[in-house]
């Protein structure tokens, strides 16, 4: 891929939304082919996700004595963008003395992603709205990976138009048809446009108001909000109580909130606190020079593009593979010990310090502390389980109304759709893409989901995720030429009532000793904004705890 695109006169996004209908006339469209019962026809795929054998060493308790000693001045434990960014952070402060310790082969964490002949895409986190002016650390990043090429003379950023995601950005497939954009607007009632006029207006409220404090009410990263009574008392309730009490019943409305909670908490309205909810739409303020300001950035890989570029000067740091099996005192220093699993072998590594950049769960189970002094906090910590599929297909999905979009989404759908990886691709002509299909594992409970989606076997999920898309791309099971999936049992953290603003998270963001703690888990909310923030504040808490 090109940094700068061949004539600036033309923007990849305008090129895009010119060329989008002719290509796909090209390409051969996959719309009303006659259906082939799901499960009659196989395609080569498999369940893919975490070393779930070698992190359950972990969860079991399982301990080995080490058999080597290193050492080192600060470890990270955890590579996802929470640890990615605590090393990096360390790095460019002239502290090179650090081991960055990730249980999978590669880093990423939730940002990870794969590849294969048709295109990169992801496995997870797959964009990132273009960060407001509180959001320093994304805005510096940015600008030093080039996402960002400048800035105009008002002061706004100027984004790299092959990052921006191109139009069309979104669809909705509803009454059997596809609209543009997400919030229903076909069949809806003049009952229905009063609430949405109502809502989206408190929304817009809230994204302006500020605190007694003089802080915006709901900011990212988070830490930066209103201490305000009047806003941090809707941590208290539901969404789903929010709505109620604000009189809004309609179901076109009712229903697109909860997709949002659903899309970036992996909750429904009822599980979901409403400040979190009411977070989503009021906290994103981010304005560019060249993009409209709800744009986000986005590759075929999704945010797996950010963790390589992150990843790259830092790799003589990083050791994959690597399971924390204990970490506990060696006199003055923190004694932690890695079960490499590819030799089989444990190594202690002794260090001054720890970034503890890995979901708060496991540190009840790696922190020797944590073990004998167990804290009355940690069943608060919830995780929301997710199933994703990368799906080649020959053709590119069509269908009546909206043209293919980036962002596919089916009204009422169990899960959220798919997102198409080649959407980014500036090839007039396409053959063949990658639908990259979510799904949270809601609304059941998330421990009972997460058993029974580890316990569900490849035929299973490919039936059942191949018979939700022929309901809109008819004889799509015909095109299919790979379908591989991927469970998160620990997704992300669940903001439910209570969470973010109560005693549990608050208890959770202390240091223990010199051992600190990173990952979106200490925010609440699973974005990548927190998690590198989260990550950087760590880093730095480590340097001067030593």
């Amino acid at each position: 891929m090109s940094a700068d695109p061949p004539d600036r006169s033309i923007t990849r996004r305008s090129f895009l939304k010119k060329t989008a209908l002719a290509a796909g006339a090209a390409a051969g469209l996959i719309s009303c082919n006659p259906v082939v019962p799901a499960g009659r026809r196989k395609f080569p795929g498999r369940i893919m996700g975490a070393d779930w054998k070698t992190g359950h060493m972990l969860l079991e308790g399982r301990k080995t004595a080490p058999s080597a000693t290193v050492k080192t001045g600060i470890v990270i434990v955890g590579g996802g963008i929470a640890g990615l960014s605590a090393a990096r952070e360390l790095a460019k402060n002239g502290c090179g003395d650090f081991l960055l310790l990730e249980l999978g082969g590669t880093v990423g964490g939730n940002a990870a992603s794969g590849a294969n002949a048709v295109s990169a895409y992801p496995w997870g986190a797959h964009y990132v709205p273009i960060p407001g002016e509180e959001a320093v650390f994304t805005r510096e990043l940015f600008r030093e990976l080039g996402i960002i090429e400048g800035y105009d003379s008002k002061g706004l950023p100027i984004y790299n138009e092959f990052y921006l995601c191109a139009d069309p950005m979104e669809r909705l497939f509803i009454h059997g048809r596809w609209q543009e954009g997400l919030v229903p607007n076909i069949g809806i009632s003049g009952r229905d446009k009063q609430q949405y006029a109502e809502f989206f207006g408190m929304m817009e409220g809230f994204r302006r108001a500020r605190g007694a404090d003089g802080r915006r009410a709901f900011a990212i990263p988070l830490e930066l909000s209103s201490a305000d009574e009047r806003f941090r008392r809707f941590d208290r309730m539901s969404m789903r109580r929010f709505m109620s009490v604000n009189g809004w019943d309609s179901e076109p409305l009712l229903w697109y909130t909860d997709y949002c909670c659903r899309d970036d908490y992996g909750s429904t309205l009822d599980d979901v606190s409403a400040w979190a909810g009411i977070h989503y739409f009021a906290a994103r303020d981010g304005r560019a020079s060249n993009a409209e300001p709800q744009a986000v950035v986005t590759w075929p890989e999704g945010n797996g593009w950010i963790v390589r570029r992150m990843a790259e000067p830092l790799h003589d740091r990083i050791r994959c593979s690597s399971c924390v099996l204990n970490i506990g005192r060696s006199g003055s220093d923190i004694a932690t010990d890695v079960f490499d699993s590819r030799t089989k072998t444990v190594t202690r590594v002794v260090s001054q310090a720890v970034v503890y950049a890995a979901p708060r769960f496991t540190a009840m189970k790696t922190i020797q502390d944590l073990r004998d002094r167990p804290s009355p906090y940690v069943k608060d910590f919830g995780y929301a389980p997710w199933v994703i599929a990368n799906i080649t297909v020959r053709g590119i999905p069509a269908g009546k109304g909206a043209a293919l979009s980036w962002d596919n989404v089916v009204y009422k759908g169990e899960s959220l759709g798919y997102v198409d990886a080649g959407h980014q691709d500036i090839s007039y002509y396409r053959d063949k893409t990658v639908m990259t299909y979510y799904k949270p594992l809601v609304p059941g409970d998330p421990a009972a989901e997460r058993k029974r989606a580890l316990g569900t076997g490849y035929d299973i999920w490919a039936e059942m995720i191949v018979r939700e898309l022929s309901a809109i791309h008819p004889g799509i099971e015909q095109a299919i030429e790979e379908l591989n999936v991927w469970i998160w049992g620990h997704a992300m953290i669940r903001p439910v009532p209570g969470f973010i603003w109560g005693e549990a998270r608050q208890a959770a963001l202390k240091p223990l000793g010199r051992i600190h703690f990173a990952h979106s888990d200490m925010s609440g909310i699973s974005i990548f904004e927190e998690a590198q923030y989260r990550g950087i504040m760590a880093a730095r808490a480590a340097v001067n705890s030593v």
